[in-house]
């Protein structure tokens, strides 16, 4: 008896609204979901792309140092560091 009033009649239409609402509702939930993903994962790669920034500042830093303990005072005297 339950069975024939889900299909036919305004409990059909009732059932199928509920479905259709249930369907997007959880569209929606998992929209967000990857939405936040989203954002952390261009959160990260902004935090990695000043982490390299820094790094090769680091780096250029060190090419450019004295070798020995001569350079240095060489440069010292010629007022460059």
């Amino acid at each position: 008896m339950i069975g024939w009033l889900l299909t036919n009649g305004p409990a059909r239409k009732a059932l199928g609204l509920i479905l259709t609402a249930a369907a997007i509702l959880l569209f929606l939930f998992n929209l967000r979901r990857v939405g936040e993903r989203a954002g952390r994962a261009a959160e990260r790669l902004d935090a990695q792309e000043r982490n390299d920034a820094i790094h090769r500042q680091m780096l250029d830093a060190a090419a450019r140092r004295p070798h020995d303990h001569d350079a240095l005072a060489e440069r010292l005297r010629d007022g460059r560091f």
